[in-house]
């Protein structure tokens, strides 16, 4: 494809010689200051950030349509302008447009609060300078183009382009930038997937569109935590933070029932208690089907090959479905005890204590390997109710982690069960 490249030292121009006058200095004599942050009003999506907005960064925000990235950029952005002069730049909505969704917010504009209709790039530029912005909205990065590439908008080197030039603008000028990009059926950022490179932080919108609360996840942070998440709740006033998302995650529970079983999952520093329900049923017409949502499907599959082995259950003509309950993605091994004690669970159709929790790894042998970061996991645990934990024998030294908590701990899957259906202990520990 064709460019049009603008001569060197033009504004605006790709590439810059580097500023000979900057020589390189030793790595120990460079002064380092605490980087200052902006705290957005919103404290759900100031802790995924890290703390807040840094001055100068680049934030993309990612998600399905109708998911709330424009919703949580004008709540956002209403906030800040209280502090600094803030653009929401919207290539998709008229200024009418974008007024009236601020109504339904019942959004608090005020003198610091701009918003403008524009796609071109060097506009934008401009409008930036006029209005003196320190904190730039672009929704959305797929509309936007730059003169200098004869390509439409939308495509990998429009978007690419943009957004390079875009971080550089920040970076030079001070101002903090938020970016909305589009998600494909397939999960990525529309267009280029360069773009996580580029910028300093990518946050995803995670849910279903149809329900009513949104999870906010970092993938990528230079200034902070990566894998922290925010839950927020979506009304028709816009989204509200859920203060307790372990709260949240266990809300709807229904007790005595077989193949539920509550866990705690650490999404960066922050601990969170989920339930993990299974299915086991009979396979129709010899066809065996395996479905997850929200854990691995091989994970899953490993841990039913260890339960068969090790254990003796007959699960190879089993239809098995397991649900991370709460639309929330998963990939932690401390699940591990607790997937497998929810598929046994539902095979004998026995339930599993509603004040306990399982935590552990398991390993193909069927022995229960250590968890990281059990103390704050079980004070998540104790702080909803919780009476028993069962952890494996290798974190015995983490014993005294809660002493709201009555611990028992195992090295192996078999003795884990018998604690857990000791009634049917002859039937479900036979081995091969």
């Amino acid at each position: 494809m064709e460019e049009v490249v603008l001569p060197e030292g033009s504004e605006g121009s790709r590439f810059e010689i580097a500023d000979s006058q900057h020589p390189p200095i030793l790595l120990k004599s460079v002064d380092i200051e605490k980087e200052f942050r902006l705290e957005t009003g919103i404290e759900e999506l100031d802790h995924v950030l890290g703390g807040g907005v840094v001055v100068g960064s680049m934030v993309l925000i990612g998600g399905d349509p109708g998911i709330g990235k424009s919703t949580l950029s004008l709540q956002m952005s209403t906030n800040l302008s209280k502090k600094v002069s803030v653009l929401y730049i919207s290539g998709e909505e008229s200024t009418k447009q974008t007024k009236m969704r601020a109504d339904r917010l019942n959004s608090d504009m005020n003198d610091n609060f701009y918003v403008i209709n524009l796609i071109n790039l060097e506009g934008i530029f401009e409008a930036i300078k006029k209005v003196e912005a320190k904190i730039v909205i672009i929704d959305s990065i797929q509309v936007i183009y730059t003169q200098q590439i004869t390509s439409s908008p939308g495509s990998v080197s429009q978007v690419r382009e943009c957004a390079s030039m875009l971080m550089k603008f920040a970076k030079k000028y001070g101002i903090s930038m938020f970016i909305i990009g589009h998600v494909t059926k397939e999960g990525a950022i529309a267009g280029p997937r360069v773009l996580e490179h580029i910028v300093d932080t990518v946050l995803y919108f995670e849910g279903d569109r149809f329900s009513n609360y949104r999870l906010l996840r970092a993938v990528k942070n230079r200034f902070g935590s990566t894998n922290e998440i925010g839950v927020f709740e979506m009304s028709g006033q816009g989204l509200i933070e859920v203060a307790n998302p372990s709260e949240y995650f266990l809300s709807e529970r229904t007790n005595n029932i077989s193949g539920s079983v509550i866990c705690a999952t650490m999404e960066g520093t922050r601990p969170l208690l989920i339930e993990i329900q299974s299915l086991v049923c009979k396979a129709g017409f010899g066809l065996v089907r395996r479905k997850t949502q929200g854990i691995d499907y091989n994970r899953i599959n490993l841990l039913v090959a260890v339960l068969e082995k090790r254990l003796g259950l007959r699960l190879e003509d089993k239809d098995i479905f397991v649900n991370i309950v709460g639309g929330i993605n998963v990939n932690d091994p401390a699940l591990d005890l607790a997937l497998a004690a929810a598929i046994a669970s539902s095979f004998y159709d026995k339930s599993v204590s509603k004040d306990l929790i399982i935590l552990g790894e398991v390993g193909l042998g069927g022995e229960v390997r250590s968890v990281t970061h059990l103390p704050l996991r079980l004070k998540e645990a104790a702080k909803l109710g919780f009476k028993k934990a069962i952890i494996p024998e290798s974190n015995i030294k983490d014993k005294k982690a809660s002493e709201n908590l009555e611990l028992f701990s195992f090295d192996s899957l078999k003795e884990s069960f018998k604690f857990l259906w000791k009634s049917n202990e002859a039937q479900t520990y036979r081995t091969k």
